[in-house]
């Protein structure tokens, strides 16, 4: 199988649309995928040629770029010794690996040596690389991606991403940019860059037909909220995603593609805070908020931290999905938080709602649907 006929498949079986920028970057991974498979030969055949150019892809959410990465990587065959990682959980390995080699090797090189290194084993152990939800927001990062791309290209390895902004759009705004440019120019020559940027999002139509929030908790809500997620997550398998805030280490125990299902209990029942939150939007386009009850008077700091949860969701527009013991108005039913609670209320109502996260992210999401 191909990229290109597994595609055809889905198509004929109307799993998926006809859809034109869909096409024509499938079109793009087919022949990457030819290529590698030239380039990477099984190991009775001749040493190989170089590796090709890789593909970056972006477009607003929903648009179907990391299905489309999924049908490219699940298609190759073993031979080519690849890796698919999320691009937040791949810094936070650099990161960790630079700080290593800090402590071992304090009077050689630093950074200068250790991306090098890094760059030479990474290439040693895979010849494709995949990230998803490729973004970057931080002066470090942005610091160290030039050098550590430009090493991972000049070692072999092919490059495929997917993320929201066209090269051009990223670390926009952020400290030292000029210093940034040089990657963005790096990106253009290494790799074939396409746009998704179709009118349809059809993640949020997905969720507009089978709805976002889910009550009463039982079977039937946690059979509706692990379905939703099973078809976001696609082709992907569910992992843990750890998340560094302040030296401390956040756990998302079930991610895929940018959706986290976080239970109640643990993210609203245990001392987190705005910042915490803050991290998982960050890497979440999608966030499963599961198990909420209803919230007594005697357990204000769960009240105060969902609260807070939400402002951070419905701040930085991120999808939600809630299975809960009540409805939004009957979920508190303490005194000392009624009246912060009741702006709580409101947004988780507007976030079921036909047009969110509306101006946020440029996306439609669904109108409420309750379980009786």
């Amino acid at each position: 199988m191909t990229p290109l006929s597994l595609y055809q498949d889905r198509l004929d079986q109307r799993v998926i649309r006809p859809d034109a920028d869909q096409a024509r970057a499938v079109g793009a991974l087919e022949a990457l995928h030819a290529r590698l498979i030239a380039a990477t030969p099984p190991r009775f055949r001749k040493k190989s040629p170089a590796l090709p150019k890789g593909i970056y892809m972006h477009g607003g959410p929903g648009r179907g770029k990391s299905m489309l990465m999924d049908l490219f990587y699940q298609t190759l065959p073993e031979w080519v010794a690849r890796r698919r990682v999320h691009f937040h959980a791949f810094m936070i390995e650099v990161h960790d690996d630079l700080h290593a080699h800090r402590a071992t090797h304090a009077a050689r090189g630093g950074v200068d040596t250790a991306l090098p290194d890094l760059a030479a084993r990474i290439a040693q152990e895979t010849k494709v690389l995949c990230f998803d939800e490729f973004h970057v927001t931080d002066v470090a990062d942005a610091m160290i991606l030039g050098r550590l791309f430009t090493a991972l290209l000049e070692s072999g390895v092919c490059l495929v991403a997917t993320s929201n902004w066209a090269p051009e759009s990223l670390y926009e705004g952020g400290l030292q940019r000029d210093r940034f440019s040089p990657f963005i120019a790096l990106l253009h020559e290494k790799m074939e860059v396409i746009a998704l940027d179709g009118p349809t999002d059809y993640r949020a139509a997905f969720l507009a037909q089978e709805g976002v929030y889910f009550t009463p908790l039982g079977p039937e809500a946690t059979a509706r909220a692990g379905a939703l997620f099973a078809h976001l997550a696609g082709e992907s398998a569910p992992e843990s995603l750890s998340l560094r805030v302040k030296g401390r280490d956040i756990v998302l125990p079930v991610f895929a593609r940018g959706v986290a299902r976080l239970d109640f209990a643990e993210f609203c029942g245990r001392a987190h805070g705005a910042e915490d939150y803050l991290a998982i939007a960050q890497v979440c386009h999608t966030v499963f908020l599961e198990n909420i009850p209803q919230i007594v008077p005697e357990k204000r700091n769960e009240a105060k931290r969902l609260m807070t949860l939400i402002d951070v969701l419905y701040d930085s527009g991120t999808r939600l999905v809630v299975t809960a013991a009540a409805g939004p108005e009957s979920l508190y039913t303490g005194h000392d938080h009624g009246f912060e609670f009741a702006r709580t209320i409101s947004r988780l109502q507007e976030m079921q709602g036909r047009d969110w996260p509306g101006h946020q992210k440029d996306v439609v999401l669904s109108e409420k649907c309750q379980n009786a």
